[in-house]
């Protein structure tokens, strides 16, 4: 919260787009103004405070709603920090997030671009996660005017997600519509059955307590995968609530635990001990099968993961002939997607683990013409990389928000492949990189893909052929 003195009151503001960040915005006294949870079309009273040549504000009074405008459909909304473009009907988040990366990259990247078709939308627009992430905390986030007085410990305890801005505060979440069942009853059950037991939940700025926090990982055939990390070494304790884990919930089919002693809640470098069932969960994947493990990544949305891919793959336009480079492969899933129409596929990772994935699913499923490696891409994407391992004709790129290395651009230049197919979570910077290769190419399809309905965030891919 901006401090009193330099917050303004503005009355009867018409709300006029939708902008980026998930806000929308109006003008002002020839100022923009961004609001956050409001609709284009909204009449609203508004406390703002100046920042430089814009004003930032949040709503104080719905006027007047737009006739666009749809009730949140969770009772979470607002505080929570996902899902905030609840209120606005999901064709106009279409709309909004097409309009995102044509922002991006023609109107401030000057890209020369065809025409950006509609993104494409998502079947699922709740329940459409396959993991999420849970956080305990002995002292949980607080509503504004919420009576503390009187609550015992266990009332001031939460398990749900970290509150934006607040490091140490965990939104206690009742019921959340990203994950299909019974994914909020095993939170709810091992809550209760915590409190009931007096166990500790974690204490955040002093790194002690017993349950600290818990993944959950889900299937299209509805199996599940639990991982319960504690912040002591607890074996009664432990042993007490896996087994009522396993006997309460049979689609649990793979049960972890990790004892995580350190300062932070990442997994990457601990111990996953497998207590039940199966070391992994599978997605299936035309004829594909992709096995998860607690460490894995895979694409969270599963449905659109597979139209993303389709796109790739059509964007590619293999005939069978060419050698493909896979760059940030992740466990490649795209590699192996695109794999039966290339002679060869060869996928590049900086995370080791997740190239030990990759090569346990191109066993799983047969698949003879791909190779991974694992290491930073700058340092081993070079010309004597390829060289050795012969002239890409298509490149794809998938890259993490912060987009590619000027190195790993110089690099794809010289090689020259024949066709270019960038994938991207972050448009911003997927125009900052695609102004580098446009001196050699050019961009002749675009198709965003919205992986996270409710939310700003958008995939885009483009195409490119060299000139």
């Amino acid at each position: 919260m901006p401090r009193k003195d330099k917050q303004v009151t503005l009355n009867n503001v018409t709300i006029e787009a939708v902008a980026a960040e998930g806000k929308a915005l109006a003008h002002v006294d020839g100022l923009v103004l961004f609001v956050q949870f409001a609709v284009p079309g909204d009449v609203v009273n508004v406390k703002a405070v100046k920042k430089h040549n814009y004003m930032e504000g949040y709503i104080t009074e719905l006027v007047k709603p737009s006739p666009d405008r749809l009730e949140p459909f969770c009772k979470h909304f607002g505080t929570c920090g996902g899902c905030k473009w609840q209120p606005l009907p999901y064709e106009l988040q279409l709309k909004a997030k097409t309009q995102q990366v044509y922002d991006q990259l023609v109107r401030i990247g000057h890209l020369d671009v065809p025409e950006i078709p509609l993104a494409l939308g998502s079947d699922k627009t709740s329940f459409y996660r396959n993991k999420l992430e849970f956080s305990f905390s002995n002292r949980r986030w607080f509503d504004y005017g919420e009576n503390t007085e009187g609550l015992s410990e266990a009332q001031k305890c939460g398990l749900g997600f970290h509150v934006g801005r607040f490091f140490d505060k965990v939104l206690d979440i009742e019921e959340c519509w990203l994950q299909p069942e019974p994914s909020n009853a095993i939170r709810l059950f091992i809550k209760q059955l915590a409190i009931k037991s007096g166990w500790s939940f974690y204490d955040i700025r002093n790194n002690t307590g017993l349950l600290r926090n818990m993944f959950v990982r889900c299937n299209n055939k509805g199996e599940f995968m639990v991982i319960i990390c504690f912040g002591e070494d607890n074996k009664k304790a432990r042993t007490t609530l896996l087994d009522a884990l396993v006997k309460e919930f049979p689609q649990i089919v793979s049960l972890y635990y990790v004892v995580n002693l350190k300062k932070n809640d990442s997994i990457s470098d601990q111990d996953c001990v497998l207590y039940y069932g199966e070391d992994a969960i599978y997605e299936q994947m035309e004829n594909l099968r992709f096995k998860i493990g607690p460490k894995s990544f895979y694409q969270t949305n599963s449905d659109q993961a597979y139209k993303l891919y389709s796109v790739v793959r059509e964007f590619a336009g293999l005939t069978g002939s060419q050698t493909v480079y896979d760059l940030y492969t992740g466990t490649g899933t795209i590699a192996q997607f695109v794999s039966a129409k290339a002679a060869k596929v060869i996928g590049i990772e900086y995370v080791p683990e997740a190239i030990e994935d990759a090569w346990t699913n191109v066993r799983l499923n047969g698949i003879t013409n791909c190779d991974f490696y694992a290491g930073d891409m700058k340092d081993i994407l070079t010309n004597d990389f390829v060289a050795a391992h012969g002239h890409p004709d298509v490149v794809i790129l998938d890259p993490p928000r912060a987009g590619i290395h000027p190195d790993v651009a110089d690099v794809i230049l010289k090689a020259a492949p024949e066709k270019i197919v960038y994938v991207s979570c972050n448009p911003a910077s997927q125009a900052r990189d695609l102004a580098i290769m446009q001196q050699d190419y050019k961009i002749v399809r675009v198709q965003p893909v919205d992986m996270f309905p409710h939310t700003h965030h958008v995939e885009n891919v483009c195409e490119l052929i060299r000139k």
